[in-house]
């Protein structure tokens, strides 16, 4: 029995693809060897085990791109396929795509020596203008002559341990067409699975930022991932380009995001506890505080709670969030990075050295904890926080296991837990932390599809012309609810709450639908004790990347760290900005100036606190175009060349 399965057309393609893994992961093993020194000192064996346990997660995705033409091949219903000579040049199909991809592993555990990582699709732009790469191939290639002997053993592999069919023979042509047909019926959402790497719906394809949740280190995910993947995967990526708008002088005189002298003064409370709530798409159009004389002043909003919490709280008229999406925000609220041309966690950067938040506070004692109640991998937000370093991650999974609360009934039936739910399960899960901690909850409930509780849907009614305000009334009842209970807490009143949109939504404000307003969300610092000052400051140009820098003031932070954002605290007000990335054209809010860049020249420049809806472009009548626009390619110039040179710690 066990022969006819091997020999028929699926059974002989699975036992080949069992090859194409082994000899996948053979060479991971000779990466591993060859790269000892980087990898040795900080191994365990755990760690290598939860590394290669990741690898089949990526070695499926890749060896499934690379022999999906194979895979076709074998399982189509074609009479051809029973014709002598067939799976002869199967075999060469399938043996030579499967040396490439062996062949691009084992020449990256060379080249992994200068990079730091493994190569994405940039890697041949990187030398497109290089004529001696063959010099340089083969002179390595004589260097780590052992690495072609392992090449050419691992070859042998594929081609000796080939399975070919036998010609199946069928009672009729029916019948070898149905039986084909249901083959490749099963086979294909098998493959499109493996392909994404997840059996979520709700999850996106895993990208080379995943490989960070089976690692402690950004380097060590070169482990997990294999070349062809991370090629694969980042070809049609727009790559970071740095420009060349100044010489590295002038760009540091203009604008470095390295702190190198944290301040600690009165304003420092050591040792208080961190509680981050990200509020799906809670933009300012939500919140009445932000908009007094909106419908003639009547405007009051769809967040009460949000609005009575505001008085209380330290917050700024002016204060913007650096992407368009979630996923934009976790790097620009905990690392400090804004988005720049595409998101940081889609880009080849997402495997760079990094600090967070989290991490740096580890060093002060503190424990840590991320909550996000959609599936694990969803968005990727675990590996991000995992590469930050989050001790603990909630997710799905974690709410799914805990007795007390309703597991999958409280599924919103797209995207997350509902709100209500989770934010008490993760308040549930912060009352079991030790002190001092850092807790980040990241909400789900105010997004498209824009459903409710059924338990809601009579009461929280579609208002104001849009059907996100329901929700995000919904979110702000799940706020004061966590609210109130957290304030029973003992930790309660010795904890800094920041609440913070990760963006802004649909709404049928003009004001919020110009390309500042798109972005204008709430900031808001809030402790109960009072110890940091209420105050709306209206001095003060806010975005997203100044919440750790402020945060690392108020807690004492003393160590030189990197974040494009300001500590507010201390800034200077004249010398805040806030930057976004717009649809190819950069922009720069400072003073009363918006300025939009296109990556050669300024498009447009607008006072926006009385041009509110900018429509009076400035562009050369104004003398302080010149001075934002240099600060703007400072700014984009240092992204760029830290991305791209793996420069995203302050003491490099």
């Amino acid at each position: 029995m066990w022969k006819k399965i091997l020999h028929c057309n699926i059974g002989a393609a699975i036992a080949n693809m069992l090859v194409a893994y082994l000899v996948f992961m053979l060479s991971r093993v000779a990466f591993f060897v060859e790269n000892w020194s980087t990898f040795a000192p900080h191994a365990t064996w755990q760690s290598i085990c939860n590394a290669f346990h990741g690898a089949l997660i990526f070695d499926t995705s890749a060896l499934l791109y690379i022999n999906s033409v194979y895979l076709a091949l074998m399982l189509l219903p074609l009479r051809l396929k029973e014709k002598p000579g067939f799976h002869k040049g199967l075999r060469w199909l399938f043996v030579v795509t499967n040396a490439v991809g062996v062949a691009s592993n084992l020449m990256d555990s060379v080249f992994f020596q200068y990079t730091g990582r493994r190569s994405t699709i940039s890697v041949f732009s990187e030398f497109s203008n290089e004529n001696n790469i063959a010099s340089i191939i083969l002179t390595e290639a004589l260097r780590h002559w052992y690495l072609v002997v392992v090449f050419i053993v691992l070859v042998l592999i594929l081609w000796r341990c080939f399975t070919q069919p036998r010609r199946e023979v069928y009672p009729s042509r029916l019948s070898y067409y149905l039986t084909q047909s249901v083959a490749l019926l099963v086979m294909v959402p098998l493959a499109i699975v493996g392909i994404r790497g997840s059996t979520s719906a709700g999850t996106r394809p895993i990208t080379i930022i995943n490989a960070n949740e089976f690692v402690d280190r950004p380097v060590e995910a070169s482990l997990v991932l294999n070349t062809p993947f991370s090629m694969i995967r980042s070809i049609g990526k727009k790559v970071f380009i740095t420009p060349e708008y100044m010489t590295n002088e002038q760009m540091e005189s203009i604008y470095s995001p390295v702190h190198s002298h944290p301040v600690v003064d009165s304003l420092s409370h050591p040792g208080k506890n961190v509680v981050i709530l990200i509020v799906e798409s809670m933009g300012k159009v939500n919140i009445g505080s932000f908009n007094p004389d909106m419908d003639g002043g009547k405007f009051k909003g769809y967040m009460p709670f949000i609005d009575s919490l505001i008085p209380k709280s330290l917050t700024y008229k002016y204060s913007y969030a650096n992407g368009r999406i979630s996923m934009d925000a976790m790097p620009s609220l905990l690392s400090g990075l804004p988005m720049m041309v595409e998101p940081f966690f889609l880009t080849p950067a997402s495997l760079n050295d990094l600090e967070g938040l989290p991490k740096m506070l580890s060093r002060m004692g503190y424990h840590s904890a991320f909550f996000h109640g959609a599936h694990n991998r969803s968005m990727s937000f675990n590996s991000f926080a995992h590469a930050v370093g989050y001790q603990r991650y909630y997710g799905l999974d974690e709410y799914c296991q805990s007795p007390k609360y309703g597991g999958m009934d409280d599924w919103d039936g797209k995207w997350a837990i509902w709100d209500e739910p989770f934010l008490q399960f993760s308040l549930d899960n912060i009352n079991g932390m030790q002190e001092p901690f850092l807790a980040t909850v990241f909400t789900a409930s105010s997004h498209h599809p824009f459903n409710l509780p059924e338990q809601y849907r009579d009461s929280l009614k579609e208002e104001g012309g849009m059907p996100i305000y329901k929700c995000v009334r919904y979110a702000d009842l799940s706020l004061r609810r966590f609210f109130e209970q957290a304030s029973k807490q003992p930790w309660y009143n010795n904890t800094i709450f920041v609440i913070v949109a990760d963006h802004t939504n649909n709404n049928n404000r003009e004001l919020y639908l110009t390309d500042l307003g798109w972005y204008s969300i709430p900031i808001i610092f809030f402790t109960p004790d009072g110890s940091i000052a209420p105050a709306m400051r209206d001095d003060i140009i806010a975005q997203q990347t100044d919440v750790t820098p402020t945060l690392l003031h108020m807690l004492g932070y003393d160590k030189p760290y990197l974040a494009f954002g300001f500590d507010l605290l201390s800034a200077d007000p004249s010398s805040t900005w806030a930057f976004s990335y717009n649809s190819g054209v950069y922009q720069l809010v400072k003073g009363d100036l918006m300025l939009q860049f296109n990556g050669t020249k300024t498009t447009a420049v607008y006072r926006f606190k009385t041009d509110l809806l900018l429509k009076n472009n400035l562009v050369g009548q104004l003398p302080e175009q010149q001075p934002m626009e240099q600060l703007l390619k400072a700014i984009i110039q240092q992204y760029m060349s830290r991305m791209n040179e793996n420069r995203l710690l302050p003491d490099r």
